[in-house]
């Protein structure tokens, strides 16, 4: 494309929050282009344990719609695979589990009480010392890089454009509402903009005078070499959340999460700290029959969180062509529904299948601006 020519909405993030999105505008027949300062998916979009069961969540019935239906609707395969186990290795994880699962039930998805027994013909992987589980035959998981290619693609397939490599540092407003969107690859004319761009979404939406607070945190994920296959590939616990692959490799993570600074470039390194070992001993702990696997791979990423820790998605009333994305920590799995509700709120105004009030921003108007200080988010060392 020519960088020059802009195109009627800009998406600023190539995460798979703004794919999502970008695809979901494409297919709509509008013409969108995603801007990203590096390689679309690079941070935690394509690196994270590929869950898919946010119950939490306004957005969940939602996701659950659409994750079994996305390999036909994208036409690339994201490898999703339905349902998931817990176990538990202490009374009060089961007890907790237990809770979960009750009230699931109540929401009209399906949660069953696992043995010992039934749990290990499930996850044969896991420790005899468990206490049992539950098992969830909603939603699953999905592997994060296939998904972000997907994403891509499908929408590329649609009209819309990609834009790698292009760092944006400024916007242009004109009548109450952003015009253009100035990047290190050129100027982008707009109609609309979205600003879907993790932890540097702050940064940018302070320019246009919306106060969006979000702290940065270096999550890690753990990839060991490949195991037997389970009959059911989520299998978390102990803390953990993640996945076995297709090929059978082990992808975990769970914290503790590290708060960071990051720049408007996002960090300079993604060094490996002790929390891999951690990591290590905790994937041991819940499956010691792969307790002799090497750990071939690690990634230290960064996401966002918010004061609340839920998302943000709203539509700015100036300017107000603008809406903001930031999805604290769990973009991955309500990626299908967060396009869908970013796509209305660019195309309606408004989200037309849930009421998602408690994302706006408004919420932080009087939080105080030490609140990091407060809570202790605050990094242990300079920028990263």
């Amino acid at each position: 494309m020519t960088p020059s020519k802009g195109a009627s909405v800009v998406i600023v993030g190539g995460g798979v929050t703004g794919l999502s999105a970008g695809w979901q505008l494409a297919r709509a027949g509008c013409d969108v282009v995603v801007v990203d300062k590096g390689v679309i998916g690079y941070e935690a979009s394509s690196r994270n344990g590929g869950g898919a069961s946010h119950y939490h969540s306004p957005l969940f019935a939602e996701e659950q719609r659409m994750w079994p239906l996305m390999d036909e609707l994208l036409g690339y395969p994201t490898e999703y695979r339905r349902e998931r186990v817990i176990v538990a290795l202490t009374d009060a994880q089961l007890t907790h589990y237990h809770y979960m699962a009750a009230m699931f039930n109540e929401l009209g998805y399906t949660a069953e009480h696992l043995d010992v027994k039934q749990a290990l013909e499930m996850a044969p992987l896991v420790s005899d010392r468990i206490l049992g589980g539950i098992h969830l035959k909603f939603g699953g998981q999905a592997n994060p890089q296939r998904t972000v290619q997907a994403y891509g693609w499908a929408m590329q397939d649609h009209g819309g454009r990609l834009l790698q490599n292009a760092q944006v540092s400024g916007f242009e407003i004109a009548g109450g509402k952003v015009t253009a969107v100035v990047t290190s690859r050129g100027t982008l004319g707009c109609d609309a903009l979205v600003i879907a761009a993790g932890p540097q979404t702050e940064g940018l939406a302070a320019q246009l005078g919306a106060f969006a607070p979000m702290a940065p945190a270096r999550a890690e994920m753990i990839v060991t070499e490949p195991a037997p296959l389970m009959p059911i590939g989520g299998v978390d616990g102990n803390g953990l959340y993640g996945r076995q692959t297709l090929r059978g490799n082990l992808a975990y993570g769970g914290g503790p999460h590290e708060w960071i600074e990051v720049g408007e470039a996002g960090p300079s390194a993604r060094p490996t700290t002790p929390l891999m070992r951690n990591l290590a001993r905790r994937v041991a702990e819940l499956l010691p029959k792969a307790e002799h696997l090497r750990v071939i791979r690690s990634w230290a990423g960064v996401i966002e969180t918010t004061p609340d820790g839920r998302p943000i998605l709203d539509r700015l009333k100036a300017p107000d062509n603008v809406v903001l994305a930031s999805m604290s920590g769990v973009g991955f799995g309500l990626s299908p529904a967060s396009g869908h509700a970013i796509c209305d709120l660019v195309l309606e105004g408004r989200c037309t299948f849930t009421d998602i009030d408690k994302f706006g921003i408004d919420r932080f108007a009087d939080l105080p601006a030490d609140w990091r200080l407060s809570r202790g988010w605050t990094p242990v060392s300079g920028p990263v």
